[in-house]
């Protein structure tokens, strides 16, 4: 059976990904599985010993650090164990039946792939606890769940609010493509609001495939309204979503186009990290 994986890492987007994680299986009637993964340096203080160094150190100081690592190490799966429980009743408050904590000790992708194969879509912060908020980077996890996986990314932001109307930045690639056969064939959005939004000046295929897109959805029995609009892309959409406004926005993770071109081109890049709705990537 196919499940919701949420990750979280303890900062203060982990209440918004649980909230989500449990709006998505409460649409899907999913299982939860609720992951934390406790990284390498969460778990190691003693200096690797690239030169023979260590030798310099005394056995006392090495005993010390030892016992420090131990320390830390206990102190970083309690800590795991109470963000998981209280992610559980978060979830479970959403009405999500079923909810599996796992606690790993590792690399969160190379963990999320063990997940994979049975995962339907991946619920995952947009910032982590070492992101630099001054400046909206995106968190490095993210970066690298979106770019190894081929499940779609769910990416929370800050704060969690009831999602009623999405809108998809088409821009006619296969990527975005996907994600259209997605909704049209799924129950995550099922009963929402939906928007296609097309940016930009494009030419007749591209219209023919927005057009196509917005019969498929309306088959499909979606309330949908397709516009294309003039500007640059990260900009109309930005302006788009505040106007209208729009609580989901479901964009190709990547491709060539300035659109599709998410994580990679800056101006895009820009736009996503500002953005203070919920992501829905697909590759």
């Amino acid at each position: 059976m196919a499940k919701v994986l949420a990750c979280i890492d303890g900062s203060i987007y982990s209440q918004s990904v649980c909230d989500l994680a449990g709006w998505a299986t409460a649409r899907l009637n999913q299982t939860v599985e609720l992951l934390h993964v406790l990284g390498r340096r969460e778990v190691s203080t003693i200096p690797v010993d690239i030169s023979g160094t260590l030798v310099a150190y005394s056995q006392d100081i090495l005993a010390e650090l030892a016992a420090m690592d131990e320390q830390r190490a206990s102190l970083s799966q309690r800590r795991g164990r109470i963000l998981l429980e209280e992610g559980k009743a978060r979830i479970a408050e959403a009405g999500a039946v079923t909810v599996e904590t796992h606690l790993y000790n590792g690399d969160l992708v190379e963990t999320v792939g063990e997940f994979e194969s049975d995962t339907s879509v991946i619920v995952i912060g947009k910032r982590g606890e070492a992101a630099d908020f001054a400046k909206l980077h995106l968190g490095s996890n993210l970066e690298r769940v979106a770019r190894a996986t081929k499940k779609p990314v769910l990416v929370a932001a800050r704060a969690f609010r009831p999602i009623q109307r999405f809108l998809i930045a088409f821009d006619g690639g296969p990527s975005v493509t996907k994600a259209v056969d997605m909704i049209a064939a799924g129950q995550l959005l099922r009963g929402l609001e939906g928007h296609l939004l097309m940016a930009g000046n494009p030419d007749d295929e591209a219209k023919n495939r927005l057009t196509a897109a917005e019969a498929k959805l309306r088959d499909a029995g979606w309330n949908i309204t397709a516009r294309i609009l003039p500007g640059e892309p990260e900009a109309v959409i930005a302006a788009e979503v505040e106007r209208t406004p729009i609580d989901l926005l479901v964009m190709g993770a990547y491709g060539h186009s300035r659109i599709r071109n998410l994580i990679i081109g800056s101006t895009t890049t820009a736009m996503v990290r500002s953005c203070l709705i919920p992501v829905l990537m697909m590759r």
